[in-house]
Protein backbone atom coordinates (compact mmCIF):
# COMPACT_ATOMS: atom_id res chain seq x y z
CA UNK A 1 0.00 0.00 0.00
CA UNK A 2 1.32 3.41 -0.91
CA UNK A 3 1.77 6.18 1.65
CA UNK A 4 -0.99 8.20 -0.01
CA UNK A 5 -3.42 5.26 0.20
CA UNK A 6 -2.54 4.73 3.83
CA UNK A 7 -3.01 8.42 4.50
CA UNK A 8 -6.41 8.38 2.80
CA UNK A 9 -7.49 5.32 4.81
CA UNK A 10 -6.46 6.86 8.11
CA UNK A 11 -8.01 10.25 7.34
CA UNK A 12 -11.35 8.71 6.35
CA UNK A 13 -11.21 6.59 9.51
CA UNK A 14 -10.73 9.71 11.63
CA UNK A 15 -13.64 11.44 9.86
CA UNK A 16 -15.97 8.47 10.38
CA UNK A 17 -14.92 8.04 14.02
CA UNK A 18 -15.52 11.70 14.67
CA UNK A 19 -19.00 11.50 13.13
CA UNK A 20 -19.82 8.35 15.08
CA UNK A 21 -18.73 10.00 18.33
CA UNK A 22 -20.96 12.96 17.54
CA UNK A 23 -23.95 10.68 16.85
CA UNK A 24 -23.39 8.60 20.01
CA UNK A 25 -23.17 11.79 22.08
CA UNK A 26 -26.47 12.93 20.58
CA UNK A 27 -28.06 9.56 21.38
CA UNK A 28 -26.96 9.69 25.02
CA UNK A 29 -28.02 13.32 25.44
CA UNK A 30 -31.50 12.59 24.04
CA UNK A 31 -32.08 9.23 25.70
CA UNK A 32 -35.14 10.62 27.53
CA UNK A 33 -36.33 12.98 24.80
CA UNK A 34 -39.86 12.14 23.65
CA UNK A 35 -40.02 11.15 19.99
CA UNK A 36 -36.25 10.87 19.60
CA UNK A 37 -35.13 8.05 17.30
CA UNK A 38 -31.72 6.49 17.91
CA UNK A 39 -29.19 7.43 15.22
CA UNK A 40 -26.60 5.21 13.59
CA UNK A 41 -23.93 6.11 11.04
CA UNK A 42 -24.09 4.09 7.83
CA UNK A 43 -20.70 3.57 6.12
CA UNK A 44 -19.27 1.71 3.16
CA UNK A 45 -15.78 0.85 1.89
CA UNK A 46 -14.09 2.92 -0.82
CA UNK A 47 -11.80 1.22 -3.31
CA UNK A 48 -10.24 1.90 -6.67
CA UNK A 49 -8.50 -0.64 -8.88
CA UNK A 50 -8.73 -3.23 -6.16
CA UNK A 51 -6.97 -0.96 -3.65
CA UNK A 52 -8.81 0.20 -0.53
CA UNK A 53 -9.09 3.93 0.00
CA UNK A 54 -10.80 3.98 3.38
CA UNK A 55 -14.47 4.39 4.22
CA UNK A 56 -17.15 6.94 3.46
CA UNK A 57 -20.22 8.09 5.36
CA UNK A 58 -23.38 7.12 3.47
CA UNK A 59 -25.65 8.90 5.93
CA UNK A 60 -27.14 8.96 9.39
CA UNK A 61 -30.07 6.58 9.85
CA UNK A 62 -32.88 7.11 12.33
CA UNK A 63 -33.67 3.75 13.95
CA UNK A 64 -37.38 3.37 14.88
CA UNK A 65 -39.87 0.51 14.92
CA UNK A 66 -42.76 1.94 12.91
CA UNK A 67 -45.00 -1.06 13.58
CA UNK A 68 -44.55 -0.75 17.33
CA UNK A 69 -45.12 3.01 17.23
CA UNK A 70 -48.34 2.43 15.26
CA UNK A 71 -49.60 -0.06 17.88
CA UNK A 72 -48.71 2.33 20.69
CA UNK A 73 -50.55 5.18 19.00
CA UNK A 74 -53.69 3.07 18.67
CA UNK A 75 -53.36 2.23 22.36
CA UNK A 76 -53.04 5.96 23.14
CA UNK A 77 -56.34 6.59 21.37
CA UNK A 78 -58.13 3.70 23.09
CA UNK A 79 -56.85 4.78 26.52
CA UNK A 80 -57.86 8.38 25.87
CA UNK A 81 -61.36 7.36 24.78
CA UNK A 82 -61.83 5.09 27.80
CA UNK A 83 -60.59 7.81 30.14
CA UNK A 84 -63.14 10.36 28.90
CA UNK A 85 -66.02 7.90 29.35
CA UNK A 86 -64.84 6.77 32.80
CA UNK A 87 -64.51 10.38 33.96
CA UNK A 88 -68.06 11.09 32.82
CA UNK A 89 -69.58 8.19 34.74
CA UNK A 90 -67.56 9.09 37.83
CA UNK A 91 -68.87 12.66 37.60
CA UNK A 92 -72.49 11.51 37.42
CA UNK A 93 -72.01 9.12 40.33
CA UNK A 94 -70.49 11.92 42.42
CA UNK A 95 -73.38 14.17 41.40
CA UNK A 96 -75.96 11.70 42.70
CA UNK A 97 -73.87 11.20 45.81
CA UNK A 98 -72.96 8.41 48.19
CA UNK A 99 -76.10 7.42 50.16
CA UNK A 100 -74.07 7.67 53.39
CA UNK A 101 -73.42 11.35 52.68
CA UNK A 102 -75.88 13.99 53.85
CA UNK A 103 -75.45 15.81 50.54
CA UNK A 104 -76.61 12.87 48.41
CA UNK A 105 -79.96 12.69 46.65
CA UNK A 106 -80.89 9.53 48.55
CA UNK A 107 -80.11 11.15 51.92
CA UNK A 108 -82.21 14.22 51.09
CA UNK A 109 -85.10 12.00 50.01
CA UNK A 110 -84.78 10.04 53.25
CA UNK A 111 -84.89 13.31 55.22
CA UNK A 112 -88.07 14.30 53.38
CA UNK A 113 -89.74 10.98 54.17
CA UNK A 114 -88.64 11.16 57.82
CA UNK A 115 -90.00 14.71 58.10
CA UNK A 116 -93.40 13.48 56.87
CA UNK A 117 -93.47 10.70 59.45
CA UNK A 118 -92.54 13.12 62.23
CA UNK A 119 -95.12 15.66 61.09
CA UNK A 120 -97.81 12.94 60.98
CA UNK A 121 -97.05 12.11 64.61
CA UNK A 122 -97.66 15.74 65.57
CA UNK A 123 -99.69 17.41 62.79
CA UNK A 124 -100.35 20.49 64.89
CA UNK A 125 -96.63 21.40 64.90
CA UNK A 126 -95.91 24.28 62.54
CA UNK A 127 -92.20 23.59 62.94
CA UNK A 128 -92.57 20.01 61.73
CA UNK A 129 -94.74 21.05 58.80
CA UNK A 130 -92.11 23.63 57.90
CA UNK A 131 -89.46 20.89 58.04
CA UNK A 132 -91.51 18.87 55.55
CA UNK A 133 -91.50 21.80 53.13
CA UNK A 134 -87.81 22.54 53.63
CA UNK A 135 -86.70 18.93 53.15
CA UNK A 136 -88.88 18.67 50.03
CA UNK A 137 -87.17 21.80 48.71
CA UNK A 138 -83.74 20.23 49.21
CA UNK A 139 -84.81 17.26 47.07
CA UNK A 140 -86.03 19.57 44.30
CA UNK A 141 -82.94 21.75 44.56
CA UNK A 142 -80.70 18.67 44.32
CA UNK A 143 -82.44 17.67 41.10
CA UNK A 144 -82.11 21.26 39.83
CA UNK A 145 -78.39 21.21 40.61
CA UNK A 146 -77.88 17.84 38.91
CA UNK A 147 -79.60 19.12 35.77
CA UNK A 148 -77.36 22.20 35.79
CA UNK A 149 -74.29 20.00 36.28
CA UNK A 150 -75.23 17.83 33.31
CA UNK A 151 -75.58 20.96 31.19
CA UNK A 152 -72.13 22.03 32.41
CA UNK A 153 -70.69 18.63 31.49
CA UNK A 154 -72.18 18.87 28.00
CA UNK A 155 -70.95 22.44 27.56
CA UNK A 156 -67.50 21.43 28.82
CA UNK A 157 -67.40 18.55 26.33
CA UNK A 158 -68.49 20.91 23.55
CA UNK A 159 -65.70 23.35 24.39
CA UNK A 160 -63.14 20.56 24.67
CA UNK A 161 -64.15 19.36 21.22
CA UNK A 162 -63.45 22.86 19.90
CA UNK A 163 -60.00 22.89 21.51
CA UNK A 164 -59.16 19.45 20.14
CA UNK A 165 -60.28 20.40 16.64
CA UNK A 166 -58.10 23.53 16.82
CA UNK A 167 -55.18 21.38 17.99
CA UNK A 168 -55.79 18.90 15.18
CA UNK A 169 -55.80 21.61 12.53
CA UNK A 170 -52.71 23.38 13.84
CA UNK A 171 -50.79 20.12 14.33
CA UNK A 172 -51.70 18.78 10.90
CA UNK A 173 -50.45 22.06 9.42
CA UNK A 174 -47.17 21.69 11.31
CA UNK A 175 -46.77 18.09 10.13
CA UNK A 176 -47.37 19.27 6.57
CA UNK A 177 -44.69 21.94 7.00
CA UNK A 178 -42.26 19.35 8.37
CA UNK A 179 -43.01 17.08 5.43
CA UNK A 180 -41.88 19.90 3.13
CA UNK A 181 -38.78 20.56 5.23
CA UNK A 182 -37.86 16.86 5.25
CA UNK A 183 -38.33 16.68 1.48
CA UNK A 184 -35.99 19.63 0.96
CA UNK A 185 -33.40 18.22 3.37
CA UNK A 186 -33.49 14.81 1.70
CA UNK A 187 -33.14 16.17 -1.81
CA UNK A 188 -30.26 18.40 -0.72
CA UNK A 189 -28.44 15.58 1.05
CA UNK A 190 -28.90 17.04 4.56
CA UNK A 191 -29.70 15.04 7.68
CA UNK A 192 -33.47 15.17 8.30
CA UNK A 193 -33.54 13.00 11.44
CA UNK A 194 -34.20 15.89 13.84
CA UNK A 195 -37.13 17.00 11.68
CA UNK A 196 -38.50 13.47 11.76
CA UNK A 197 -38.27 13.49 15.56
CA UNK A 198 -40.37 16.65 15.67
CA UNK A 199 -42.88 15.18 13.26
CA UNK A 200 -43.21 11.98 15.29
CA UNK A 201 -43.93 13.98 18.46
CA UNK A 202 -46.61 15.97 16.63
CA UNK A 203 -48.25 12.84 15.22
CA UNK A 204 -48.26 11.37 18.72
CA UNK A 205 -50.30 14.39 19.87
CA UNK A 206 -52.88 13.73 17.16
CA UNK A 207 -53.07 9.99 17.78
CA UNK A 208 -54.78 10.29 21.17
CA UNK A 209 -57.46 12.56 19.69
CA UNK A 210 -58.00 10.51 16.53
CA UNK A 211 -56.49 7.02 15.98
CA UNK A 212 -54.22 7.16 12.94
CA UNK A 213 -52.70 5.11 10.19
CA UNK A 214 -49.37 6.55 9.02
CA UNK A 215 -48.26 5.78 5.48
CA UNK A 216 -44.72 6.41 4.26
CA UNK A 217 -44.32 8.41 1.09
CA UNK A 218 -41.26 9.17 -1.07
CA UNK A 219 -38.33 11.18 0.33
CA UNK A 220 -39.30 10.66 3.99
CA UNK A 221 -42.74 12.22 3.78
CA UNK A 222 -45.82 10.69 5.43
CA UNK A 223 -49.59 10.64 4.86
CA UNK A 224 -52.06 10.49 7.73
CA UNK A 225 -55.43 8.73 7.63
CA UNK A 226 -57.83 7.94 10.46
CA UNK A 227 -58.27 4.24 11.16
CA UNK A 228 -61.83 4.62 9.86
CA UNK A 229 -60.59 5.90 6.52
CA UNK A 230 -60.76 9.70 6.69
CA UNK A 231 -57.91 11.57 4.99
CA UNK A 232 -56.20 14.02 7.33
CA UNK A 233 -53.00 14.72 5.43
CA UNK A 234 -51.78 13.45 2.10
CA UNK A 235 -49.80 15.97 0.10
CA UNK A 236 -51.67 18.69 2.00
CA UNK A 237 -53.37 19.07 5.38
CA UNK A 238 -57.14 18.71 5.40
CA UNK A 239 -59.22 21.25 7.37
CA UNK A 240 -61.51 19.97 10.13
CA UNK A 241 -64.48 22.24 10.82
CA UNK A 242 -66.37 22.73 14.09
CA UNK A 243 -68.21 25.52 15.93
CA UNK A 244 -68.46 25.62 19.73
CA UNK A 245 -71.65 26.59 21.50
CA UNK A 246 -71.76 29.54 23.89
CA UNK A 247 -74.31 27.90 26.16
CA UNK A 248 -76.11 24.60 26.73
CA UNK A 249 -79.67 23.50 27.45
CA UNK A 250 -81.26 20.02 27.75
CA UNK A 251 -83.02 20.44 24.39
CA UNK A 252 -79.82 21.31 22.49
CA UNK A 253 -78.87 18.56 20.07
CA UNK A 254 -76.87 17.81 16.96
CA UNK A 255 -79.97 16.53 15.18
CA UNK A 256 -81.90 19.68 16.03
CA UNK A 257 -79.17 21.90 14.60
CA UNK A 258 -78.44 23.67 17.88
CA UNK A 259 -75.08 21.92 18.29
CA UNK A 260 -72.28 21.60 15.76
CA UNK A 261 -71.03 18.46 14.09
CA UNK A 262 -67.74 17.89 12.28
CA UNK A 263 -66.69 18.56 8.71
CA UNK A 264 -63.55 17.62 6.79
CA UNK A 265 -62.80 20.11 4.03
CA UNK A 266 -66.40 21.28 4.32
CA UNK A 267 -67.98 17.83 4.05
CA UNK A 268 -70.01 16.64 7.10
CA UNK A 269 -68.77 13.47 8.78
CA UNK A 270 -70.22 11.25 11.49
CA UNK A 271 -69.24 12.10 15.08
CA UNK A 272 -69.85 8.62 16.54
CA UNK A 273 -67.16 6.16 17.64
CA UNK A 274 -67.66 4.35 14.32
CA UNK A 275 -67.49 7.59 12.35
CA UNK A 276 -64.67 8.99 10.25
CA UNK A 277 -62.77 10.37 13.26
CA UNK A 278 -63.98 7.85 15.84
CA UNK A 279 -62.01 5.86 18.38
CA UNK A 280 -60.14 8.54 20.36
CA UNK A 281 -60.88 11.35 22.78
CA UNK A 282 -62.64 13.44 20.11
CA UNK A 283 -65.41 10.92 19.45
CA UNK A 284 -65.62 10.15 23.19
CA UNK A 285 -66.36 13.83 23.88
CA UNK A 286 -69.11 13.74 21.25
CA UNK A 287 -70.47 10.62 22.94
CA UNK A 288 -70.59 12.47 26.26
CA UNK A 289 -72.22 15.55 24.74
CA UNK A 290 -74.74 13.83 22.48
CA UNK A 291 -75.46 10.44 24.07
CA UNK A 292 -74.29 9.82 27.63
CA UNK A 293 -75.17 13.16 29.19
CA UNK A 294 -78.62 13.38 27.49
CA UNK A 295 -79.32 9.84 28.78
CA UNK A 296 -78.41 10.99 32.30
CA UNK A 297 -80.71 14.00 31.86
CA UNK A 298 -83.51 11.69 30.78
CA UNK A 299 -83.11 9.56 33.90
CA UNK A 300 -83.12 12.43 36.40
CA UNK A 301 -86.07 13.93 34.51
CA UNK A 302 -87.84 10.61 35.06
CA UNK A 303 -87.11 10.84 38.80
CA UNK A 304 -88.51 14.38 38.88
CA UNK A 305 -91.63 13.31 36.97
CA UNK A 306 -92.17 10.42 39.35
CA UNK A 307 -92.15 12.79 42.34
CA UNK A 308 -94.54 15.22 40.67
CA UNK A 309 -97.00 12.49 39.69
CA UNK A 310 -96.93 10.70 43.06
CA UNK A 311 -97.97 13.91 44.82
CA UNK A 312 -100.19 15.30 42.08
CA UNK A 313 -103.88 15.17 41.16
CA UNK A 314 -104.13 11.39 41.43
CA UNK A 315 -102.42 11.31 44.82
CA UNK A 316 -103.54 11.56 48.42
CA UNK A 317 -104.44 15.27 48.29
CA UNK A 318 -108.01 15.39 47.00
CA UNK A 319 -107.97 19.18 46.78
CA UNK A 320 -105.65 18.93 43.78
CA UNK A 321 -107.74 18.74 40.63
CA UNK A 322 -106.71 17.63 37.15
CA UNK A 323 -104.66 20.33 35.48
CA UNK A 324 -103.60 21.91 38.78
CA UNK A 325 -100.05 21.95 40.09
CA UNK A 326 -99.40 19.47 42.90
CA UNK A 327 -96.98 19.32 45.82
CA UNK A 328 -94.10 19.49 43.34
CA UNK A 329 -94.53 21.70 40.26
CA UNK A 330 -92.95 22.27 36.88
CA UNK A 331 -91.53 25.77 37.43
CA UNK A 332 -94.68 26.69 39.37
CA UNK A 333 -97.14 25.15 36.91
CA UNK A 334 -98.80 21.80 36.42
CA UNK A 335 -96.62 19.23 34.67
CA UNK A 336 -97.29 18.61 30.97
CA UNK A 337 -96.39 15.02 30.08
CA UNK A 338 -95.33 16.12 26.60
CA UNK A 339 -92.66 18.42 28.06
CA UNK A 340 -90.53 16.14 30.21
CA UNK A 341 -87.12 17.07 28.82
CA UNK A 342 -85.24 19.20 31.34
CA UNK A 343 -87.91 18.69 34.04
CA UNK A 344 -85.30 18.01 36.73
CA UNK A 345 -84.03 21.54 36.21
CA UNK A 346 -87.52 23.01 36.65
CA UNK A 347 -89.04 20.99 39.49
CA UNK A 348 -89.83 22.99 42.62
CA UNK A 349 -92.08 22.90 45.65
CA UNK A 350 -95.50 24.50 45.19
CA UNK A 351 -95.37 28.10 46.39
CA UNK A 352 -98.74 27.58 48.16
CA UNK A 353 -96.91 25.67 50.91
CA UNK A 354 -93.59 27.56 50.80
CA UNK A 355 -93.45 30.36 53.41
CA UNK A 356 -90.54 32.01 51.57
CA UNK A 357 -92.92 32.48 48.61
CA UNK A 358 -95.86 33.64 50.73
CA UNK A 359 -97.32 30.15 51.16
CA UNK A 360 -98.77 28.52 54.27
CA UNK A 361 -97.40 25.27 55.70
CA UNK A 362 -100.80 24.15 57.08
CA UNK A 363 -101.74 23.28 53.49
CA UNK A 364 -99.32 20.33 53.70
CA UNK A 365 -101.63 18.91 56.39
CA UNK A 366 -105.03 20.08 55.11
CA UNK A 367 -104.65 20.19 51.32
CA UNK A 368 -102.93 22.49 48.84
CA UNK A 369 -106.12 24.10 47.66
CA UNK A 370 -108.10 23.96 50.93
CA UNK A 371 -110.04 27.18 51.53
CA UNK A 372 -109.26 27.25 55.25
CA UNK A 373 -107.11 25.43 57.75
CA UNK A 374 -108.65 22.22 59.06
CA UNK A 375 -108.33 20.07 62.15
CA UNK A 376 -104.79 20.55 63.49
CA UNK A 377 -104.80 16.97 64.78
CA UNK A 378 -105.65 15.37 61.42
CA UNK A 379 -102.66 13.46 60.03
CA UNK A 380 -104.51 11.64 57.23
CA UNK A 381 -103.01 13.65 54.37
CA UNK A 382 -99.49 13.55 55.82
CA UNK A 383 -99.71 9.77 56.09
CA UNK A 384 -101.14 9.64 52.57
CA UNK A 385 -98.22 11.62 51.18
CA UNK A 386 -95.75 9.36 52.99
CA UNK A 387 -97.54 6.26 51.66
CA UNK A 388 -97.49 7.67 48.12
CA UNK A 389 -93.70 8.00 48.32
CA UNK A 390 -93.15 4.43 49.47
CA UNK A 391 -95.70 2.95 47.06
CA UNK A 392 -94.09 0.69 44.47
CA UNK A 393 -95.04 1.83 40.97
CA UNK A 394 -93.66 1.97 37.46
CA UNK A 395 -92.11 5.21 36.32
CA UNK A 396 -94.20 6.86 33.61
CA UNK A 397 -91.25 7.65 31.36
CA UNK A 398 -89.21 4.97 29.62
CA UNK A 399 -85.85 5.75 31.22
CA UNK A 400 -86.20 2.97 33.82
CA UNK A 401 -88.27 0.50 31.82
CA UNK A 402 -91.35 -1.10 33.35
CA UNK A 403 -89.93 -2.08 36.74
CA UNK A 404 -91.77 -0.82 39.82
CA UNK A 405 -90.00 1.29 42.45
CA UNK A 406 -90.75 3.46 45.44
CA UNK A 407 -89.62 7.08 45.14
CA UNK A 408 -86.43 6.42 47.11
CA UNK A 409 -86.00 3.08 45.32
CA UNK A 410 -86.00 4.86 41.97
CA UNK A 411 -83.26 7.15 43.20
CA UNK A 412 -81.28 4.18 44.48
CA UNK A 413 -81.67 2.52 41.09
CA UNK A 414 -80.34 5.69 39.46
CA UNK A 415 -77.22 5.53 41.63
CA UNK A 416 -76.84 1.79 41.09
CA UNK A 417 -76.98 2.20 37.31
CA UNK A 418 -74.25 4.82 37.27
CA UNK A 419 -72.13 3.05 39.86
CA UNK A 420 -72.15 -0.10 37.70
CA UNK A 421 -71.45 1.92 34.55
CA UNK A 422 -68.56 3.69 36.27
CA UNK A 423 -67.01 0.42 37.44
CA UNK A 424 -67.32 -1.09 33.95
CA UNK A 425 -65.81 2.03 32.36
CA UNK A 426 -62.93 2.03 34.84
CA UNK A 427 -62.21 -1.63 34.06
CA UNK A 428 -62.03 -0.75 30.37
CA UNK A 429 -59.81 2.21 31.18
CA UNK A 430 -57.49 0.02 33.31
CA UNK A 431 -57.17 -2.51 30.49
CA UNK A 432 -56.47 0.06 27.80
CA UNK A 433 -54.03 1.95 30.04
CA UNK A 434 -52.17 -1.26 30.90
CA UNK A 435 -51.86 -2.07 27.20
CA UNK A 436 -50.67 1.46 26.50
CA UNK A 437 -48.08 1.29 29.29
CA UNK A 438 -46.78 -2.06 28.04
CA UNK A 439 -46.32 -0.71 24.51
CA UNK A 440 -44.67 2.48 25.78
CA UNK A 441 -42.27 0.39 27.85
CA UNK A 442 -41.47 -1.82 24.87
CA UNK A 443 -40.93 1.23 22.68
CA UNK A 444 -38.57 2.73 25.24
CA UNK A 445 -36.66 -0.55 25.50
CA UNK A 446 -35.94 -0.33 21.76
CA UNK A 447 -34.81 3.26 22.07
CA UNK A 448 -31.47 4.58 23.27
CA UNK A 449 -29.61 2.20 25.59
CA UNK A 450 -27.05 4.46 27.28
CA UNK A 451 -24.89 1.52 28.43
CA UNK A 452 -24.67 0.21 24.88
CA UNK A 453 -23.97 3.70 23.54
CA UNK A 454 -21.11 4.20 26.02
CA UNK A 455 -19.61 0.84 25.02
CA UNK A 456 -19.81 1.94 21.40
CA UNK A 457 -18.11 5.19 22.34
CA UNK A 458 -15.16 3.24 23.79
CA UNK A 459 -14.79 1.34 20.52
CA UNK A 460 -15.01 4.59 18.57
CA UNK A 461 -12.28 6.11 20.74
CA UNK A 462 -10.06 3.08 20.09
CA UNK A 463 -10.68 3.36 16.35
CA UNK A 464 -9.93 7.07 16.46
CA UNK A 465 -6.74 6.44 18.39
CA UNK A 466 -5.64 3.76 15.93
CA UNK A 467 -6.21 6.00 12.93
CA UNK A 468 -4.46 8.85 14.69
CA UNK A 469 -1.50 6.53 15.35
CA UNK A 470 -1.39 5.66 11.62
CA UNK A 471 -1.38 9.37 10.79
CA UNK A 472 1.42 9.96 13.27
CA UNK A 473 3.45 7.10 11.80
CA UNK A 474 2.87 8.38 8.27
CA UNK A 475 4.04 11.82 9.36
CA UNK A 476 7.24 10.33 10.78
CA UNK A 477 7.89 8.40 7.57
CA UNK A 478 7.33 11.49 5.45
CA UNK A 479 9.76 13.46 7.60
CA UNK A 480 12.39 10.74 7.20
CA UNK A 481 11.89 10.66 3.43
CA UNK A 482 12.29 14.41 3.23
CA UNK A 483 15.53 14.24 5.19
CA UNK A 484 17.14 11.85 2.72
Amino acid sequence: MSLSAAFTNALSGLTVSSKMAQVVSSNVANAMTEGYGRRTVETSAVSAGGVGYGVRIDGVTRQVNESLIQDRRLADAAAGEAGVVADFYASIEDMIGDPTSDSSLSAKMANFESALVEAASSPDSTGRLTTVVNTAKTVAEQLNSMSDDINDIRLGADQQIGKQVDLLNSTLSQVDDLNDAILKASTNGRDAAALMDQRQALIDQISEIVPLQVYQRDNGQVALYSTNGATLLDGKAYEIGYSTSGRMAPNFSLEGGTLSGLTINGEPVSTTSNGALGGGTLSALFEVRDELAPAAQEQIDSVARDLIERLGASGADTTITSGSAGFFTDAGSAFDSTDELGLAGRIEVNELIDPSEGGEVWRVRDGLYASTAGDVGNSTLLNGIADALIESRSASSSAFGGTSYSASGLMSELLSNYSSARQSAEMTESYTTAKQDALVEKELSLGVDTDQELQSLLQIEQSYAANAKVMQTLDTLMQQLLEI
